[in-house]
């Protein structure tokens, strides 16, 4: 890993939430959205003018599925300029993933990553069960690539996202620990009940 990472993104002077603090945020958002019926996150027009004229910070960065029933602002009862939201099909990571999540590291000085995919996905299910041609066959490929041979939804569903946050984690050089500065973490959001589960390190 690159020791220098953590130089290259130093944090500003001000209020920059670690990645401790920035995991129980999340936490305890899901736990607001689990008892909730509308978003509580504040998209306020307040908030929309102040972020107009202050720019972004988000407390943290969450690579998800472009599936429509995972909203990550819902399921974290975030609000406008809350998080740092990065959506692919089957949440996988390629240089494009890896320079949105760099950015956001490094001038908008996130320090947690979290790489959130579900159970019943459906692009878990075609590197499963199914050969897609076209362009969908990049996705299906490296999903392939992680869960292996594994055929158990929920299992294959974990393995790819562990898969990814070992690849942001190569990529960008970053540290688990959180006293080094930046954190990545992997999560599977259930569909049926809404909750988060953050998977431990392996």
């Amino acid at each position: 890993m690159d020791e220098s990472m953590n130089n290259r993104y130093p944090a500003p002077e001000g209020d920059v939430l670690s990645a401790r603090a920035a995991l129980l945020k999340l936490q305890a958002g899901n736990l607001t959205y689990l008892e909730s019926l509308t978003n509580s996150g504040d998209i306020s027009p307040e908030i929309r003018q102040r972020t107009c004229r202050e720019g972004q910070r988000p407390y943290a960065v969450v690579v998800t599925c472009s599936d429509s029933r995972v909203i990550p602002e819902s399921i974290f009862a975030a609000g406008i300029g809350d998080l740092f939201v990065i959506r692919v099909a089957g949440n996988v990571i390629d240089d494009h993933q890896l320079g949105s999540i760099e950015y956001a590291a490094e001038h908008l000085h996130c320090r947690l990553i979290v790489v959130l995919g579900h159970d019943h996905c459906g692009a878990v299910d075609a590197a499963i069960h199914h050969d897609p041609a076209g362009y969908i066959k990049f996705i299906t490929d490296e999903i392939r690539r992680a869960i292996g041979g594994e055929t158990d939804d929920f299992r294959a569903c974990c393995l790819n996202v562990r898969h990814s946050v070992s690849v942001i984690e190569s990529s960008l050089g970053i540290r688990r620990e959180e006293e080094q500065g930046l954190r990545v973490m992997g999560a599977v959001y259930h569909l049926e009940d809404g909750r988060v589960e953050f998977l431990p390190s392996p």
